[in-house]
Order: C-alpha cells, then sequence, then structure tokens
C-alpha cells in the first residue's frame, strides 16, 4: 500500500514538471528579435483597419440607391471587423510564443481597439436605420466570431 501511494505521487510529480516544462517551452520558443516583427506585422494591418473606422465614423452616412449596394457596403465593413480581430488575436498568439515581456505587452494593447469596431457597428445600424433598413448588431457580432478563426488562418504568417 505505501509503495502503491508512493509511485502515484512520484508519477504526478513527474507529470507535473513534463507539464510545467512543456509551458515553459512553448512560451518561449521564439525570441523577441524573431517575435517583434511577426507581432509588429498584424498591429501593422490592424492600425489601417482602425483608420479606416475613424473615417466611416467622422463621415456622414452614404447613401445607396439599392438595397443590394447597402448590403455590399455593411459586409465589407463588417469583413473589415472580422480582419481587425484576427491580426488582433494573430499578434497576440505571436507575442505568446516569446517570453519578452516587451513584446507580449506590444501585442497586447492594441486589443482595445475593437472599441473602434463596437463603435462602428453603430454608425452602420445608425446608417441603415436612416434607409429604412435593420442592422442587428448582436449578428453582426456572432458573424465575427464565426469568421475569425478562418480569417486568422488566412492572415497568419508562414
Amino acid at each position: 500500500m505505501v509503495r502503491f501511494f508512493t509511485m502515484r505521487v512520484f508519477a504526478g510529480f513527474v507529470g507535473a514538471q513534463v507539464l510545467l516544462l512543456a509551458a515553459a517551452v512553448s512560451a518561449g520558443d521564439r525570441t523577441a528579435e524573431e517575435a517583434r516583427p511577426r507581432v509588429e506585422h498584424h498591429l501593422l494591418e490592424a492600425e489601417q483597419i482602425v483608420r479606416h473606422f475613424e473615417g466611416v465614423i467622422a463621415e456622414e452616412c452614404p447613401r445607396f440607391d439599392t438595397a443590394a449596394e447597402r448590403r455590399a457596403y455593411v459586409d465589407g465593413e463588417v469583413e473589415r471587423v472580422v480582419l481587425l480581430v484576427a491580426h488582433l488575436e494573430e499578434a497576440w498568439s505571436e507575442a505568446k510564443r516569446t517570453s519578452d515581456k516587451d513584446v507580449r505587452r506590444a501585442a497586447k494593447a492594441p486589443r482595445a481597439q475593437v472599441s473602434q469596431a463596437q463603435s462602428l457597428v453603430t454608425k452602420l445600424q445608425t446608417c441603415v436605420g436612416d434607409d429604412g433598413a435593420n442592422l442587428e448588431p448582436r449578428a453582426v457580432w456572432r458573424r465575427v466570431e464565426r469568421e475569425v478563426p478562418r480569417r486568422r488562418a488566412e492572415v497568419a504568417l508562414p
């Protein structure tokens, strides 16, 4: 009985060590010099999308002759939201592969830019409503959640 209990404790200890070692290795498999340009690539792409959103939010609502034109415009803007979130998530994913705190901080900070996307969705809802149509923000965010994994795969660096 004592021998069995001792072996279980030892096996548990060895298992915990293996898990900790695996976590340490996966968290730092890239140097800061390797990770930084990868993170910066995604952050630059995200920054360009946010600048586009700022322009859309500042401008008057566009007017469309047909519902199909309005739908195409809204779909394009929602696709940019998907792309923004995909780039921000990829930047964080890349940053997690290094143990460098500065790289991680740089990747984490811009995730607050998703608020720009929320402002854009509110603006789109207002614009669509002005045209007598309806845009449901929850449906937009469900679409974003559904499409981000595919877009992340597309924007991921080799």
